[in-house]
């Protein structure tokens, strides 16, 4: 194709390239090992009149069956280097580096602040994105500054903390930038020698019985954890074909936790307070107690055996078959609690109509 920059492919399958394993082709899709390569794919969109879909390690995406009118751009930028700065460490990683590689890196290094965060599939570049956390720790905490190219001018622009507005799973790039930069690099301030995070109640409960516990061990729990309800990437577990948590724990302000709490067997419902004096509920309580238990099934799809969170492909299943199974779940949530779901994959090639029972239009 005339101006197509190297290494660009026509209908190629996306399924075999996203953890859920369903999904059409990419009418194009272009691996971008540099930001040269990145802005020259993106100038071959604007010239050929198409739209551009970033998707990076695939693990947190659903693709619609007919697959994607658009060029798929997969970010494979690679690099890690590390620099003294006062008394921390900063850690710049190009978008393409896979985001447990680097968590051990850091772990091996002696560098605190990622340790909770491993064993999550999928690429440094999506870290920023949904503010990556888990078990107490969020990417939030550490990311110094987001580099990435402007997609309407090939520029580049540089985000700091603050420029990146981090919420609970959320950030300006899910929010006012949606859309709008591609992101190849991440900075982020790890602290040399520096103790372990141990807040999450139930990380703490598995490191029982170890007096000062080391990165290394913080890091070996987390993963035993995760492992325990199929949170990990192991193409031999039942439950692998997945996008990890499906939905996002709902928080709630004050007067919506007081309805909460009114509904019949509400209050046995475990909390945690969130950002802004609000509340978080566990969203995998709430589905399991609104008749959907670990393990269901419909057909080929169904919940994980280890986790309500996730959302499972058994194996053939399409992506109208688990926009559906999920819709169903959120509904029987909505009905028995009050409480909407947000599901946390990016949701790829999808007509309006078809995520309606799935994603409200005001958000």
């Amino acid at each position: 194709m005339t101006g197509a920059p190297a290494g660009l492919r026509e209908r190629v399958p996306l399924a075999p390239l996203v953890t859920f394993g369903v999904g059409g082709p990419a009418r194009f899709l272009i691996d971008a090992t540099s930001e040269a390569e990145v802005a020259s794919s993106l100038a071959f969109a604007r010239a050929a009149g198409v739209p551009v879909v970033v998707i990076g390690g695939g693990s947190n995406v659903l693709v619609a069956d007919r697959g994607v009118d658009a060029l798929v751009l997969r970010p494979r930028l690679p690099g890690v280097a590390l620099a003294a700065d006062g008394d921390r460490v900063l850690v710049r990683a190009g978008a393409g580096e896979r985001w447990d590689a680097l968590v051990l890196r850091t772990v091996d290094e002696g560098l605190a602040g990622l340790e909770c965060l491993s064993g999550i599939p999928g690429d440094v570049g999506g870290a920023p994105i949904q503010n990556l956390g888990a078990y107490g720790q969020e990417v939030a905490e550490t990311i110094v500054l987001v580099r990435a190219v402007d997609r309407a001018t090939g520029e580049i622009a540089c985000f700091d903390r603050a420029a990146c507005a981090f919420g609970y799973r959320d950030s300006v790039f899910k929010r006012e930038a949606a859309g709008r930069f591609v992101v190849v690099e991440v900075t982020f301030a790890l602290t040399p020698a520096g103790a372990p995070t141990v807040r999450y109640a139930e990380l703490a409960r598995r490191l029982e019985g170890v007096a000062t516990p080391t990165l290394a061990d913080v890091r070996r729990a987390v993963i035993e954890l995760r492992r325990a309800k199929s949170m990990v990437c192991d193409p031999g577990d039942e439950n692998h074909r997945s996008a990890g948590s499906f939905f996002t724990n709902p928080t709630l302000d004050a007067e919506e936790i007081a309805a909460f709490r009114a509904r019949e067997g509400a209050l046995e419902a475990p909390t945690f307070p969130a950002d802004g004096g609000r509340t978080k509920l566990s969203a995998g309580w709430l589905i399991e107690r609104a008749g959907f238990p670990r393990g269901t099934s419909v057909g080929r799809v169904g919940l994980s055996t280890r986790h309500a969170l996730a959302v499972v492909n058994r194996g053939g299943a399409t992506a109208a078959e688990v926009v559906a199974f999920a819709a169903a779940v959120r509904a029987a949530v909505r009905s028995r609690f009050g409480v909407t779901l947000t599901p946390e994959p990016a949701l790829i090639g999808f007509e309006g109509a078809e995520l309606a029972a799935l994603v409200d239009r005001a958000g």
